[in-house]
């Protein structure tokens, strides 16, 4: 069932001791929803394929960023089936550029557990849709909430922000979130909790936004605790960050003469499986550079003469920052790859699982080469 069709049948919303209506939310998004490419119309059944598509897609990734690759992703797999036959290869390049490859290869391995499991048809309730690959307890509220009009309540960013302020909730994240978690289905009207909960989400995108929120605009100005402190944007309160200790590395771009680069596919597990990468050391704490070339890529037909190149790479992670010094030679157009690489046509490069990481590597190679 449709749940913007559900709507025929809300129920009296039950508001919290003090709480604010949530009636005045479900009007707002009447009004203001936000149209996006998984979301369904008023009055159309939500897809769950679009829908866990997008929840995986968007997991720490703005909308703006995924809004391409969901439509690029939907129009070559348009049915989980599409995907679930697909080769993790072309998944891995058509996600490149995107983050979190993590993501890609869960994606790929949840479309084929859906396959094999559940005939083809995403399973409607959350401990189900949570024993599938890459489904954690907010994607599993998520689409069984808007796919499937399951009274869950799925938690986002958004969600967070906009409950924190509501309540004026004092304690920090993340040790905050059972509670916040709690307010929130605790205001959820019956049979409405997909409406619900991206009307949450887009207040929070649109006018509870994480620097000068638009109160004024906001439906629930009056019952906002946050805003009657005049410390709107003092919540959410989170605990102090934990920087992860910088990694150092090399990496080793091999241009050969006829317009072709030395490139390698990562293991198919840990950070960025699978994709595409040159050749580099390990990327380690204590990394010396004077050493560095100790592990150069050793190529046949060619003596290649290292040049290091001016700056370096800097990428961060999500536990770890990192930062690589270049080094580039060219070989001539006989040279053959080291076992374990293989050399890539300029002209294709765009079609490899190249990560940001790799994309900024090559970027100063080949300005180097000019």
């Amino acid at each position: 069932m449709s749940l913007t069709a559900g709507r025929a049948r809300r129920k009296a919303p039950r508001t919290p001791p003090d709480g604010p209506d949530p009636a005045a939310l479900l009007a707002w998004y009447d009004r203001h929803r936000r149209k996006l490419p998984w979301r369904a119309p008023p009055g159309q059944i939500p897809d769950a394929y679009a829908v866990w598509l997008s929840e995986i897609m968007l997991q720490q990734t703005t909308v703006k960023a995924v809004a391409p690759y969901y439509a690029r992703l939907l129009a070559r797999w348009p049915t989980v089936r599409d995907l679930a036959a697909a080769p993790l290869d072309d998944v891995l390049r058509s996600w490149a550029g995107l983050g979190y490859y993590a993501r890609a290869r869960n994606l790929h391995a949840c479309a084929r557990a859906v396959v094999e499991r559940h005939g083809g048809q995403f399973p409607d309730d959350e401990a189900a849709l949570r024993a599938l690959p890459g489904i954690g307890v907010y994607t599993a509220a998520a689409i069984a909430a808007i796919a499937f009009a399951r009274d869950t309540m799925p938690v986002d960013g958004n969600i967070e922000r906009v409950m924190s302020r509501l309540f004026a909730v004092a304690d920090a994240l993340p040790a905050a979130r059972p509670a916040i978690r709690d307010l929130a289905r605790r205001l959820a009207p019956a049979g409405s909790f997909g409406d619900f909960a991206q009307g949450l989400m887009d207040l929070g995108a649109t006018i509870c936004t994480p620097t000068r929120p638009a109160c004024a605009l906001c439906p629930w100005r009056d019952d906002c605790r946050a805003q009657q402190l005049g410390r709107a944007e003092d919540y959410p309160r989170k605990a102090p960050r934990t920087a992860g200790r910088l990694r150092r590395g090399a990496a080793f771009f091999v241009l050969r003469r006829d317009g072709a680069v030395l490139m390698r596919t990562r293991p198919p597990r840990g950070l960025l499986g699978g994709m595409t990468e040159v050749p580099t050391t390990q990327w380690t704490h204590d990394f010396d550079a004077a050493r560095a070339l100790d592990d150069a890529p050793r190529i046949s037909a060619a003596r290649p003469r290292w040049r290091r190149l001016p700056g370096a790479v800097d990428h961060v992670f999500t536990h770890f920052p990192l930062e690589l010094i270049v080094f580039a030679t060219d070989v001539p157009a006989r040279a053959r790859a080291p076992e374990g690489t293989r050399f890539v046509p300029l002209a294709d490069i765009d079609g490899e699982a190249l990560p940001n990481l790799m994309r900024k590597v090559v970027a100063l190679g080949l300005a180097s080469s000019e």
